[in-house]
């Protein structure tokens, strides 16, 4: 076999393998989908500090899976945090093509309270000075205030509640609301309904009866 004969089998060689590797990838994203998704789901249940195992074994992998994706405790963390947040950002648009714009407000809000639920399972690692979750805020602030500032401004733009509302604003006043219910989602939700319902005041249209 001359030289050229080689680099050519070399190449279709890799070709090949490239071809193959493809759905690995793919199968690979999708067990890590899995093992964050499952993550989520311990540590609401168990807390931060539960065993990997029963966070490979709900998510339907080995161990040694679910190390090679996230080598540690703390990426893990960091991949359910973020999950969290960019499907709490991701929903704001799809809210507002299905939604009148207060209503795509009101619903993304409570869309936001889930989230601070589940962030609360996360507290004890993310405040704990930990320099692997040093980028999360900065991630935070990222995605979530733009998607609020849109819905924001569509609900103020239509009248529909008023225009001097920051986003820093009411993502705190969620959050403090969210921190008086403790554990009581329902309360939050309620609280965060009348949230909103005073957003109405001051608009240019009248409050709803």
């Amino acid at each position: 076999m001359n030289k050229d004969t080689m680099v050519a089998e070399e190449n279709n060689q890799a070709g090949r393998e490239e071809s193959v590797a493809r759905p690995l990838r793919a199968d690979a994203q999708r067990s890590a989908d899995a093992i964050v998704d499952a993550a989520l789901e311990v540590f609401a249940r168990s807390g931060v500090e539960a065993p990997v195992r029963e966070i490979a074994a709900r998510a339907g992998v080995g161990i040694g899976t679910l190390y090679r994706r996230f080598p540690q405790r703390s990426d893990l963390i960091v991949a359910v945090f973020r999950q969290q947040v960019d499907a709490c950002a991701d929903a704001a648009p799809l809210l507002a093509a299905d939604h009148q714009p207060a209503e795509a407000l009101a619903l993304w809000l409570q869309r936001y309270v889930d989230f601070i639920a589940t962030k609360r399972g996360l507290a004890s690692a993310l405040h704990s000075g930990d320099p692997a979750y040093a980028s999360l805020p900065s991630y935070f602030d990222a995605r979530l205030r733009p998607a609020l500032q849109a819905l924001l401004q569509a609900a103020a733009s239509a009248g529909e509640v008023r225009g001097d509302v920051e986003p820093d604003d009411l993502l705190r006043a969620v959050g403090s609301l969210c921190l008086s219910a403790q554990d009581d989602l329902a309360y939050a939700r309620r609280m965060v309904a009348l949230l909103v319902d005073g957003l109405r005041f001051g608009s240019a249209q009248p409050p709803r009866a």
